[in-house]
């Protein structure tokens, strides 16, 4: 089954050095007015997820969703996590470091597009938030 999510190692890195100085985590691409498509990280005691949000992956147990109207973009595509200089204005918490998680996608195959559309839609809401600690091993399938 084609994973719609990946972190790159790097990614992956910064979510566990931020977590272990923030706490908990969670992931939120919106597609808003402010931040454009970027991914926003947070506390997850500083966000509530909507009912209508996309969990589309974990990074090191931490939940990543997607705006609804933002995943009917997305939908055909796996989106890779990365971090680059120059966080510039964010309200993301790797801003304050210089870094800002960035977006690179890739099309789903035919192939890819039929297997996720057999599995069905993917979870959502904010009852789709676990317990960080039981949710890890499913974070290795989102790292690369």
């Amino acid at each position: 089954m084609p994973k719609r999510l990946l972190f790159t190692p790097k990614a992956t890195a910064l979510v566990r050095r931020l977590a272990a100085h923030r706490g908990p985590l969670i992931f939120h691409l919106s597609g808003g007015c402010c931040e454009g498509s970027a991914p926003m990280c947070f506390r997850q005691a500083d966000f509530r997820v909507g009912a209508r949000d996309v969990l589309l992956g974990r990074v090191a147990g931490f939940p990543f969703y997607v705006g609804p109207e933002q995943f009917d973009y997305w939908a055909s595509c796996e989106l890779s996590i990365d971090v680059t200089t120059g966080g510039g204005d964010s309200f993301s918490l790797e801003a304050a470091d210089g870094l800002r998680f960035i977006v690179r996608s890739r099309l789903f195959t035919a192939a890819e597009i039929a297997e996720l559309a057999a599995a069905g839609s993917p979870s959502t809401g904010p009852e789709t938030i676990l317990d960080n600690h039981s949710a890890e091993e499913a974070a290795v399938a989102c790292e690369r």
